[in-house]
């Protein structure tokens, strides 16, 4: 990769910056100092990962194609580093992200939420290529940043970028969700990967009136992030606020496949009918999903499009994440106003879908910041506009 300063880079910094702004609007100087202090470039792996036309994942490596991968390091969109947790790619399998460097503007805009004052102490949980924990220490400095990353050859990536960017940040292999107690207290714990549950390690270990902030994800969708304020004795407090969706930390995956491990060519299901679109509730509409999530904690669902069924253009599997349970919703291709159903197992997973749908709609659709989460030790409730309204 070459090392010297490209000749365009300071135009692509003031490119990236005037973008992140376009996004999010006036941004805080000290973030704007750090981006432009801090150059993505210097983060970025020699090759990182791009979709082709069908879909797949392809390599640009820095040292044979220099122009696409500068390219993608100053884009607006974030920028895929690892696929199949780093094991070899089988040219017969689909590849699958397994790390990336976020997008600038949901950077910058979770760095001004998280809004840490210089001489303050952040653990980040997920290093990935060290970008955010290097714009940390820019703001509130270098001693003040430890981040830690499960994957020990993402780690050791990160720690010789920082060398050149920040030094002083301490980098630690290991499990994220068990913070880092060496380092504690803290005064902020930022996470850049989701969970579906609040760690109790992160409450213990930051100061009473420090403050979580973490993507968010469920089962049905990834999707939101969580800002907490600590309180003394294992509680905190906060809303859920809209537009972001990260990779699950991966101890919190599903780890699921629909036909090796939850639908059998034995299963008999029960037919009924639906007028309720399955769009509805999986479509574009990222409200819906959420408030979905919340409601239906351990269902996930999946799209099929022309499963090889006589009748069925799409169809739309609704499965238990322990996948004892399982829906399918067709759809014929032609009429939008009825939809077969199939349910099999102990459970009737499209009735909860809707009574799910019809609660939420019932409310007047509210987004995801009309929701909250309050912890107290090992419990961990979602509210609906005040803590006293539980919703699981």
């Amino acid at each position: 990769m070459p090392q010297n300063v490209p000749s365009g880079e300071p135009a692509a910094l003031r490119g990236l910056l005037a973008g992140i702004i376009e996004e999010n609007g006036a941004l805080p100087e000290k973030w704007a100092s750090a981006i432009t202090a801090v150059p993505r470039r210097l983060h970025l792996p020699r090759v990182i990962w791009q979709r082709d036309d069908q879909g797949n994942y392809i390599a640009i490596d820095a040292e044979t194609n220099f122009g696409d991968w500068f390219s993608a390091a100053y884009a607006a969109t974030s920028v895929v580093t690892q696929v199949n947790d780093g094991n070899p790619v089988d040219p017969d399998v689909s590849a699958f992200p397994s790390s990336s460097a976020s997008a600038p503007s949901i950077v910058a805009r979770m760095l001004s939420m998280l809004d840490p004052r210089p001489g303050q102490r952040v653990l980040e949980i997920g290093t990935g290529t060290g970008w955010n924990a290097a714009l940390l220490a820019h703001a509130i400095g270098e001693d003040n940043v430890v981040t830690i990353e499960v994957d020990a050859t993402l780690a050791e990536q990160a720690a010789t970028a920082l060398k050149q960017t920040a030094p002083g940040v301490r980098v630690v292999c290991g499990d994220g969700t068990l913070g880092y107690p060496e380092g504690a207290p803290y005064d902020h714990v930022l996470a850049t990967c989701s969970v579906s549950a609040i760690p109790e390690a992160w409450i213990e270990q930051i100061r009473p009136g420090g403050t979580i902030l973490t993507p968010w994800s469920r089962p049905w969708c990834d999707y939101g992030l969580l800002h907490l304020a600590v309180e003394a004795g294992g509680k905190a407090a906060g809303r859920f606020h809209p537009y972001a969706a990260f990779m699950r930390a991966r101890g919190h995956r599903l780890g699921l496949r629909l036909f090796r491990d939850v639908v059998a060519d034995d299963h008999q299901p029960d037919e009924s009918r639906t007028s309720l679109s399955p769009w509805s509730v999986a479509g574009d509409d990222w409200d819906a999903q959420f408030a979905l999530g919340l409601r239906c904690p351990d269902l996930w669902h999946v799209w099929h499009d022309d499963p090889d069924v006589d009748g069925v253009a799409t169809r739309l599997w609704v499965v238990t994440a322990d996948g004892s349970s399982w829906a399918a919703v067709d759809h014929d291709g032609r009429q939008d106003d009825e939809f077969a159903v199939w349910q099999h197992g102990p459970r009737r997973l499209w009735n909860e879908v809707e009574a799910a749908w019809h609660w939420w709609t019932a409310k007047g659709r509210p987004e995801p910041s009309c929701f909250g989460l309050t912890v107290a030790g090992a419990k961990q409730e979602v509210w609906l506009g005040v803590p006293q309204t539980v919703v699981n």
